[in-house]
């Protein structure tokens, strides 16, 4: 007599799932990485804005950062019954709320990034004729990048955890197999499902490094032994 099919015995580590239901995992996976991407381009598109506004108005930087204090200390579940009435059970409701959770990062460290920027080079630049939005582009956010993209690496491992709690509205990507698997508490489904979700966040990580490195190869450069 043969083995026992490990989905039969429901054993955590199971080849015979991956195989039979390696098309559910890809579509699962691939609306994980679309509501995280989407939640973060979003967040980010709206958080550098917003620390410009603070920067320049200083009397703004107590509510914009309040608020989005605030916001990151909603649960999750009330934030999307909170969100409900005015996207429904959409992808956008989802996207919505990872966006302002991902705020109270991403502002922050936005600011970070730019009040570390030195004032003499503020003032070098100012001096060869550049304007504020060609100092903007040219100097300030160059140099505010590392503390940035520092930002944007929490936020996207941040918003790939919590976009499994989309699966509240059947758009959580691997957190749907999650909840789908608990009430029979299928095993295999569960760890396979989680396993994704950690890589998921690694390789995000690894590739937002990797981006960063490439944006700021000055930040690689080192000074010789004896001094060079």
């Amino acid at each position: 007599m043969g083995a026992p099919n490990c989905l039969v015995t429901n054993d955590w580590i199971c080849g015979e799932y991956l195989r039979t239901r390696r098309g559910e995992l890809t579509d699962a996976l691939l609306q994980h990485v679309g509501i995280t991407v989407a939640s973060v381009l979003i967040a980010l598109v709206v958080a550098v804005p917003l620390a410009l506004l603070v920067r320049a108005r200083p009397r703004f930087a107590g509510p914009v950062l309040g608020l989005t204090t605030l916001l990151y200390t909603v649960p999750s579940l009330a934030m999307f019954s909170l969100l409900l009435p005015f996207f429904g059970l959409s992808a956008a409701l989802v996207v919505t709320g990872l966006v302002l959770y991902a705020l109270t990062i991403l502002v922050r460290n936005a600011l970070a990034g730019l009040a570390a920027v030195p004032a003499e080079t503020r003032e070098a630049a100012r001096g060869m004729g550049y304007g504020s939005l060609r100092l903007l582009w040219a100097v300030e956010l160059p140099l505010a990048m590392p503390v940035l993209m520092a930002g944007v690496r929490m936020a996207t491992v941040s918003t790939i955890a919590l976009t499994t709690i989309g699966s509240v509205v059947g758009r959580g990507g691997l957190g749907n197999l999650i909840e789908d698997a608990l009430p029979t508490f299928f095993k295999a489904q569960v760890l396979a499902a989680s396993v994704l979700c950690v890589l998921l966040a690694v390789v995000a990580d690894l590739l937002l490094l990797g981006l960063q490195r490439l944006l700021t190869p000055w930040a690689r450069i080192r000074t010789a032994p004896g001094g060079g």
